[in-house]
C-alpha cells in the first residue's frame, strides 16, 4: 500500500523559510515522481516543484523558480521542498503526490498523479 506523509508546514514571516518533508512508502525501489502542489481557499490547485526519484530531474513551475526547490533523499525515501523567500500569497494546504513509474521528465500535472498525501497547512504572516 502506498502512502504519503507529509510534515513541516506552520506559521512564517514574510521573507522566511521552511522546508516541507514527503515520506514514501510502498513503491518499487526508487521507480516514481513526486510532485508538490498547493491549494489557496477559493483558489485552484497549484503544481508547484516535481521530481523523478531514480534520475533525480526537478522540474519548476516559473511562479517558484528561484525561491522553492524540489530535493530527494532516496535513502529515505522522503522528498523534501525547500521554501524560501516566503509571502503572504504562499499561504496555502500543500499537497505532495506520487505516481508510479519511471521518467526521464516527471509528470507536472495533478491528474497525472495517483497519490496524495493529506496535506499541510503553511501560513505565511505579513
Amino acid at each position: 500500500e502506498v502512502q504519503l506523509v507529509e510534515s513541516g508546514g506552520g506559521l512564517v514571516q514574510a521573507g522566511g523559510s521552511l522546508r516541507l518533508s514527503c515520506a514514501a512508502s510502498g513503491f518499487a525501489a526508487d521507480e516514481y515522481a513526486v510532485g508538490w502542489f498547493r491549494q489557496a481557499p477559493g483558489k485552484e490547485r497549484e503544481g508547484l516543484s516535481f521530481i523523478s526519484v531514480i534520475h533525480i530531474k526537478p522540474k519548476n513551475a516559473d511562479s517558484v523558480k528561484g525561491r522553492f526547490t524540489i530535493s530527494t533523499d532516496n535513502a529515505k525515501n522522503t522528498v523534501y521542498l525547500q521554501m524560501n523567500s516566503l509571502a503572504p500569497e504562499d499561504t496555502a494546504v500543500y499537497y505532495c503526490a506520487a505516481k508510479s513509474g519511471i521518467f526521464l521528465r516527471p509528470p507536472s500535472r495533478d491528474y497525472e498523479y495517483d497519490y496524495w498525501g493529506q496535506g499541510t497547512q503553511v501560513t505565511v504572516s505579513s
